[in-house]
């Protein structure tokens, strides 16, 4: 604000400067005294003054704060807004995804005004004077506080009680009054929930909400992994309780209103150690050549009925939970593991979407309702490979054909441009205390692609049924949407580093079909990791909508998720969809399903948030005592204070900081996802191999501090 040489007579003129001096100091507030004098009001023409922030608070241009002090209204910010959730880290910064921008909004500690990880904030948006990002913001209202509790270790002293944090999200120890204990004793974990941070030159203030036990304990760390995430690890009583009143006699009249498959062959293959059977394939030769494959799923919603307690615990969890030593299923065990479970030799009740095929794998017909099985015999995936491979076993004739068939499928799924991402999985092996004693890579064979063909083509021509039906009916799809132009121009900034170039491509398929053939000619080479790693992150998140816009990755118009009633929510809305418009029934609410979908979606990835934690706690566990040792690794993440390397014989992954890379002075190179040696001239980005010594396993961080060799 220009300074003047005489104070403000006119109401409008001195309102237009107050108003003004707000706008260009929108986050700060101010007081009375602090105003008249940036306004330089003589005392004369006070009541003028008075007036004029009383208009800007009446027209509510202005807000007035407690103890007299005014700060602009966030509406009439003139800069670049959006909303989104606060990504903390533990050095205090922050990111902030928003709709509209491919990438994160970077928040500085001092912009964050009172922010914590997890809280839904508005803030403002403008270019970044630095380089290394796109796009710099600052808070500029706290929406919503995170629901979600931190983790961390009660400290008790004469004069203070703390959680120690141990969340890498969290950059401060919360204060806790002796009254908001909630019976913790030192140095157990706890969750915690922050109360208040209005007083930014102390610490957060919170209160314990449970109780989780003693530090390094199984049970405990993996509750803390759950709790962390706002997932539950037990059913209360009064749930079990009415899961245990579901009766499961089938009736003649349940039989009548079925299709039967009794009597044709029926299994199932699972992995070995699956307690819960969701889904079965029944196999007959038709009298013309072709072949009837069945997909069979437990029909859940036939026990599990709407606005029973059973049903609100099912919506409310929305998914299994699949940590390294444990299952937190959706639904009781009583459901899950007997009445729903597609056990050997015991009559169960299905949904099934049921195929003629050719022997080119070419759908003649088709038929989607609710039957009644009796499964031959289980496999778990090892012995269905074995049949595969020897041909030899039981029901091998069965077996082969639907290997050949599923073969069949999957060539026309990426002939047709389905994405083909190879990366191989890391597993932890607990003994039954839960230690880790061993990490292993999964390796999906043909068994594996068997069922996962299967059951995709389940999942297609169910969401297609109804996609195509006249009039259209609110149904849930599972949707993945195309890359966006600035992630594919990343990408193919990025090949090019790396010596490669992707062709002209016109439509989807044709970004989807280039992928692929680049992945191919890298096979087996160094950069093979760094360029499949790229396209997976430049690829959208797949989630639940009502809003059918296809299946990017799997190249389809139509996908659902039909086949897992047991394990998601969603399937359970799709078996019920399906029942009302099999019967004739009109178009169910889409807002209600929308809002359920956006729910799914979230709890999914809090889901699989939680997995890849316990896997990480599991890892870092297994290389404790290990400190010292030097492990051959690939560079599987880079980002502008260091390195990720993933150690080659087990997946573990570890951080490098910068001022742990040895042998020169790196310098970060953002445009090229690289860091680039001073004397040497030496790179380092996605895909390279390296050397990396152990320095310390952080279990409290789930992290792994690796330092470069230079050899």
């Amino acid at each position: 604000m220009a300074k003047k040489k005489r104070g403000y007579k006119e109401p409008g003129e001195i309102k237009n400067v107050l108003f003004n001096w707000f706008k260009e100091h929108a986050l700060n507030s101010f007081s009375t005294n602090q105003l008249i004098h940036q306004a330089r009001v003589k005392k004369e023409h006070l009541p003028v003054f008075e007036a004029a922030l009383a208009d800007l608070v009446e027209e509510k241009k202005v807000r007035r704060l407690s103890h007299k002090r005014y700060k602009l209204n966030i509406e009439h910010y003139d800069r670049p807004a959006g909303e989104g959730l606060i990504m903390m880290s533990r050095n205090g910064y922050a990111f902030v995804s928003v709709e509209g921008y491919d990438d994160d909004i970077f928040i500085g500690i001092n912009k964050l005004h009172g922010a914590l990880h997890g809280d839904r904030v508005r803030l403002s948006i403008a270019p970044s004077a630095t380089k290394r990002r796109t796009f710099d913001g600052e808070v500029l209202q706290i929406l919503e506080r995170s629901k979600r509790p931190y983790i961390g270790i009660i400290q008790i002293t004469d004069k203070d009680i703390y959680v120690i944090t141990d969340s890498r999200y969290m950059p401060y120890d919360i204060r806790v009054s002796p009254a908001d204990l909630n019976g913790a004793e030192n140095g157990q974990k706890v969750a915690v929930m922050v109360n208040d941070w209005s007083d930014r030159r102390r610490e957060p203030v919170g209160r314990v909400s449970e109780v989780l036990g003693n530090i390094g304990e199984n049970d405990t760390e993996m509750h803390a992994i759950l709790t962390e995430f706002g997932l539950p690890y037990r059913f209360s009583a009064k749930v079990e309780k009415d899961a245990e009143k579901i009766q499961g006699e089938i009736t003649a009249d349940d039989i009548a209103k079925r299709r039967d498959f009794r009597e044709i062959t029926t299994f199932t293959i699972d992995p070995s150690d699956a307690k819960d059977f969701d889904d079965a394939l029944s196999i007959k030769k038709l009298k013309n050549g072709n072949w009837e494959v069945g997909v069979h799923i437990a029909d859940v919603t036939h026990y599990v009925l709407p606005n029973t307690l059973v049903e609100k615990e099912a919506a409310l969890r929305a998914t299994s939970v699949y940590l390294v030593d444990r299952t937190v299923p959706m639904l009781p065990e009583h459901l899950s593991n007997e009445l729903c479970s597609l056990r050997p030799n015991e009559d169960k009740l299905c949904y099934s979407a049921v195929f003629e095929l050719d022997k080119h794998a070419e759908i003649l017909n088709r038929w989607v309702g609710r039957t009644i099985i009796r499964s031959d015999h289980r496999f778990d995936y090892d012995s269905a490979q074995e049949v595969i491979e020897t041909k030899k076993g039981t029901f091998a004739k069965e077996i082969q054909v639907l290997h050949k068939l599923a073969q069949l499928l999957r060539d026309k799924r990426f002939k047709n441009g389905a994405l083909l991402f190879d990366q191989p999985e890391s597993k932890v092996k607990v003994d039954e205390k839960g230690k880790p004693v061993e990490i292993f890579f999964r390796e999906m064979k043909d068994s594996n692609f068997l069922i996962e063909e299967f059951m995709l083509l389940a999942n297609c021509n169910v969401a297609e049924v109804i996609a195509t039906a006249k009039p259209a009916k609110t149904f849930v799809y599972r949707v993945h949407d195309e890359p966006t132009a600035d992630r594919l121009k990343n990408f193919r900034d990025f090949i090019r580093h790396l010596g490669y170039k992707m062709g002209t491509t016109k439509t989807p398929r044709d970004i989807a079909k280039a992928i692929n053939k680049l992945l191919e000619a890298a096979k087996n080479k160094p950069e093979y990791h760094a360029m499949e790693i790229m396209a997976l992150r430049t690829m959208a998140r797949a989630v639940y909508s009502t809003d059918n816009i296809g299946h990017y990755g799997l190249a389809t118009d139509y996908y659902t998720h039909f086949t897992s009633p047991i394990r998601r929510y969603p399937d359970m809305m799709v078996h019920r969809l399906l029942t009302t418009y099999l019967a004739g029934g009109p178009s169910e609410n889409k807002e209600r399903y929308q809002n359920l979908c956006k729910y799914a979606s979230q709890r999914e990835q809090m889901a699989a948030d939680a997995e890849r934690a316990s896997v990480k706690y599991k890892m870092v566990e297994f290389m404790q005592g290990k400190e010292g040792q030097i492990f051959d690794g690939t560079v599987s993440g880079v980002t502008e204070y260091g390195i990720y390397v993933e150690v080659n014989e087990s997946g573990v992954e570890g951080y490098v900081p910068q001022r742990e890379m040895r042998g020169d002075y790196y310098s970060y190179i953002p445009e090229r996802y690289m860091f680039k040696g001073r004397h040497t001239a030496k790179t380092l980005t996605y895909g390279d191999l390296v050397r990396v010594k152990l320095l310390r396993a952080r279990l409290d961080q789930k992290l792994l501090d690796f330092s470069l060799i230079d050899d």
